[in-house]
């Protein structure tokens, strides 16, 4: 089962609070124009039971492609490594899937697969992720940086030594439209890249 780490204000509430989808409305203005123009026009909105939006999501509205990867265990096997996929805003701080808090912005969602080093056994299914990057660091709607450069970007969301990061996968069938599901103490988000299904865990809690 895919799980996620949260911050430690957010364990308590992530078990027991429900979480649901909200429009979010036009992609943010701190983005580079041309990454704006490449994502859907009206994005997700994560709210908790309280009201207050955890985070707002905008994927690319059509899905980058290349040839197919030779990476193992890998979902998306056609899309680039480093390739821009969407776009998150934190309203307030948010955190990743190591607990790691994010502070309140707009940050760029990179595709990344964690490398097979014997370090990273265990932490999911697949070796799927979304890279975290503050917006104003990344402005290069075409570019696929290499993993290590990934790592470097995405070291200046989370103010540490390990990159912040979104667990992703592709699910079975095609969702009909956006919609978030719990599963266990997790909260996915399902939808589509372009006409690429794929499910994003957005809030969760790590066990063990």
């Amino acid at each position: 089962m895919r799980k996620v780490v949260v911050s430690a204000c957010l364990v308590a509430a992530a078990a027991w609070a429900q979480y649901k989808l909200e429009s979010a409305g036009a992609p943010p203005s701190e983005l580079a124009p041309a990454i704006r123009e490449a994502l859907v026009k009206d994005g997700v909105r994560v709210v908790a039971a309280s009201g207050k939006p955890f985070c707002e999501i905008w994927l690319r509205a059509k899905a980058p492609s290349g040839a197919k990867t030779t990476e193992e265990n890998v979902s998306f096997t056609q899309i680039p490594h480093g390739s821009l996929l969407g776009a998150v805003r934190f309203p307030s701080q948010g955190a990743d899937r190591r607990g790691q808090p994010i502070k309140a912005g707009v940050y760029t969602l990179r595709l990344s697969f964690y490398p097979v080093d014997g370090s990273h056994q265990g932490v999911a299914p697949q070796r799927d992720f979304l890279k975290i990057i503050p917006a104003a660091r990344d402005t290069d709607l075409n570019a696929t940086p290499a993993y290590e450069e990934l790592v470097k970007m995405s070291n200046e969301a989370s103010g540490t030594a390990h990159p912040a990061i979104l667990s992703i996968w592709k699910p079975e069938g095609a969702p009909s439209g956006a919609s978030l599901k719990q599963e266990g103490e997790d909260w996915v988000l399902y939808t589509t890249l372009g006409n690429q299904p794929i499910a994003i865990l957005v809030v969760g809690v790590h066990q063990g």
